[in-house]
């Protein structure tokens, strides 16, 4: 694949707290300047941030981010606010720790009550792999796509892993088509973006993608 058609998969990402508007701004300008597939920033800059690019790159934003252990209802009001502020995809977290209790019905209401204050609009849903086991992966990509979600999406990548070849290649059998992938957390190289695109992502989160194949680029001589 190409340098453009691999950017125009990833969604150019910016999540540090200490994060400042200038750097938003920059983020905003490397993904016009590389045509990336969307800016994904914090809810407190989407405003500025949607104002800044006027629709020529999509703005997404992260729900309930790292943790998803916050209510639905703190969940839906964050995504309303970004959706009217210019939001126009939204990364949730889902609550692990509901997963992990056992309470399966309530993080598929969650995910549907998110979905149906964004409406249209892409939602992807972030389960954590590294902090689940391969039958709640099994589960999640069931329950994901039971509940309307576009996208299941691997990590936030501010926990203890991210994006596995094996957890990509798990989502593209489970979900068979019925939603769209997202790899996430961890992407270091050309070659690990190619193979998660081969493997059945159809979108790639990283801070990292730009930066990646400038240098490849200047090792290349160009």
């Amino acid at each position: 694949m190409t340098r453009e058609e691999i950017l125009a998969r990833v969604d150019h990402t910016l999540l540090k707290p200490e994060a400042r508007w200038q750097d938003i701004r920059a983020l905003c300008d490397e993904a016009l300047e590389n045509r990336t597939a969307s800016v994904c920033i914090n809810s407190g800059f989407v405003q500025r941030a949607a104002q800044y690019l006027q629709g020529r790159v999509p703005v997404c934003t992260v729900i309930g981010f790292p943790l998803g252990a916050m209510s639905t209802a703190a969940k839906v009001f964050e995504a309303k606010q970004a959706l009217a502020d210019g939001a126009s995809e939204f990364d949730m977290v889902i609550n692990i720790g509901a997963l992990k209790a056992g309470e399966v019905d309530a993080v598929r209401e969650e995910i549907r009550a998110v979905k149906a204050a964004v409406g249209d609009k892409v939602l992807k849903v972030i389960i954590e792999t590294c902090l689940l086991t391969e039958a709640e992966k099994v589960l999640m990509c069931d329950v994901v796509c039971e509940a309307g979600a576009d996208f299941i999406k691997t990590s936030t990548g501010f926990s203890t892993g991210g994006a596995t070849f094996d957890d990509i290649a798990l989502f593209a059998r489970c979900v068979d088509g019925r939603c769209r992938i997202k790899a996430a957390g961890g992407i270091r190289t050309v070659e690990d973006m190619e193979r998660f695109l081969a493997l059945g992502a159809d979108r790639l989160g990283t801070s990292s993608a730009i930066k990646i194949f400038d240098k490849q680029d200047a090792s290349d001589g160009y």
